[in-house]
């Protein structure tokens, strides 16, 4: 069947096929690459991939698309789920007999829900879905294909579950779908180089942190690697089709977990000078550290998440203050960057404990961070910790837009004052002076810097309107 792999319109810059953080429209215009989609896109001969987000591609633009294939398989997500529901029924009123699948960690831990939603929903594939929309397109009966929840005489049916795919390295590459489907100059991210490419080279995280929500609802816990001569194959495949990209991004957990691999996988890297960035956990050692840097690395991305010991004891995060800090300390010695993640709205979070994070953020002092309200989804430890003990005060994830907005709130810690500690942490962190000059003194001699980051700021300080007009309308807190 002629498909058609989309990420859709479901609100204005919303990154709903997010890889690293949380799907969401970010403070400033950021746009991961969909590689979950790409997969089954090399798969299927017939086939396309559609960014729509990315690319400024309307609902009524993407009808109009669709009415070229006879598949369309739509990556949705909790916050955008409804939009993406009513862009389904669009393109079945356009086009009656097309066949649309629903694919993502909201539809892989609500399937039956998600079916119920609409009659536009023809199935649902859970988890990882790369070969079970790829069967469908390819002929097979739906009764016949693992992972595939749909409607039959009235009732819902779940096929058993499908393997986790253990040989990644038969899965194609996606840097050629990208570079055959995607504008590449229109993917960005504050922190990284621009214009950057980036995949996967693993699937599955062994953490346990009860807030992720891809291992949880879609890859699973087990580490599933490729192998280090399919990586370099696919970073070479990347540099031949990208010349003008300034940075590959490993979009994965691959360089935390297994040392061995990590060293190897970096002598083989090293031959090709090139610069690159990466995930990594505060357990990362010094020896991992220079080897990556050796290798070319330029930025990690690291979830601090908080500066207090005891909520870190709360998410499971397996980590401390202690591994934070000299991580980053041994980071300055080999001069790698550090993006930093953090969030407010953990279970045990006061305003105590949101103080610690700021002075622990403040005291770690990575070149960029990143600071997100907590989001429960739908199959995670979170949520159900939130469900169980009564904390939803409302359904609505985002805001009209797209943007965050917390759905829960705490005895003690109110909805406004997530929402107001989120803004004083990004005000203490970058308002100081040196930050200041350091921000400033990029712009002065990058021109390309200079623009990016004025279109940043502009961004920036418009959502922090927006966000203390949400502030203001809220009672109490």
């Amino acid at each position: 069947m002629k498909s058609l792999l989309l990420n859709p319109p479901s609100f204005e810059k919303f990154d709903g096929g997010a890889g690293s953080r949380y799907q969401a429209t970010r403070e400033i215009t950021s746009f991961w690459y969909p590689v979950w989609l790409a997969y089954p896109v090399g798969l299927i001969k017939e086939s396309r991939l559609l960014d729509a987000p990315a690319h400024d591609i309307t609902s009524e633009e993407t009808v109009k698309i669709a009415g070229d294939y006879d598949f369309v398989v739509i990556f949705t997500s909790t916050p955008g789920f409804k939009s993406d529901v009513r862009l389904a029924e669009m393109l079945k009123d356009a086009k009656a007999d097309i066949k649309i699948a629903f694919v993502g960690p909201h539809v892989s831990v609500q399937p039956e829900e998600s079916l119920r939603a609409s009659a536009a929903i023809d199935f649902v594939a859970r988890k990882e879905f790369d070969y079970s929309v790829s069967e469908f397109a390819w002929g097979k009966k739906i009764e016949e294909i693992d992972g595939i929840s749909f409607r039959k005489n009235g009732r819902t049916v779940h096929n058993p579950d499908r393997p986790l795919i253990e040989d990644l390295d038969s899965l194609p590459f996606v840097v050629e779908i990208f570079k055959r489907d995607l504008d590449f100059t229109r993917y960005n991210i504050p922190y990284l180089l621009h214009p950057y490419v980036s995949f996967y080279t693993s699937r599955g995280c062994p953490a346990l942190c009860t807030f992720c929500l891809w291992p949880q609802t879609m890859s699973g816990h087990r580490l599933r690697t490729r192998s280090k001569e399919n990586v370099v194959a696919e970073v070479k495949r990347a540099l031949e089709l990208f010349p003008e990209v300034r940075e590959i991004f490993f979009d994965d957990d691959t360089f935390t977990w297994n040392k061995s691999r990590v060293l190897e996988l970096c002598d083989e890297l090293k031959s090709l000078k090139f610069t690159w960035s990466c995930n990594a956990r505060v357990t990362t050692d010094y020896e991992t550290l220079k080897a990556m840097k050796e290798a070319g690395c330029r930025l990690l991305v690291v979830g601090f998440e908080s500066g207090d010991p005891a909520i870190l004891k709360n998410i499971r995060k397996g980590a401390t203050i202690e591994q934070g800090l000299a991580l980053v300390k041994n980071c300055k010695r080999l001069g790698i960057t550090v993006h930093g993640d953090f969030q407010i709205g953990h279970p045990g979070e006061t305003r105590q404990s949101i103080e610690r994070t700021i002075r622990f953020a403040m005291e770690l002092d990575p070149q960029t961070m990143q600071v997100s309200m907590s989001h429960p989804y739908p199959g995670t430890e979170f949520f159900n910790y939130l469900e169980k003990n009564g904390y939803f005060i409302t359904v609505e994830m985002t805001d009209e837009l797209g943007h965050q907005l917390p759905n829960f709130q705490y005895p003690g810690l109110t909805r406004k004052e997530i929402v107001q500690a989120v803004e004083d942490f990004y005000a203490r962190y970058y308002f100081r002076p040196r930050i200041v000059f350091r921000i400033v003194r990029r712009a002065l001699f990058d021109g390309r810097e200079r623009r990016r980051l004025y279109k940043e700021a502009k961004e920036f300080f418009q959502l922090r309107a927006k966000r203390k007009k949400f502030v203001n309308l809220q009672p109490g807190g």
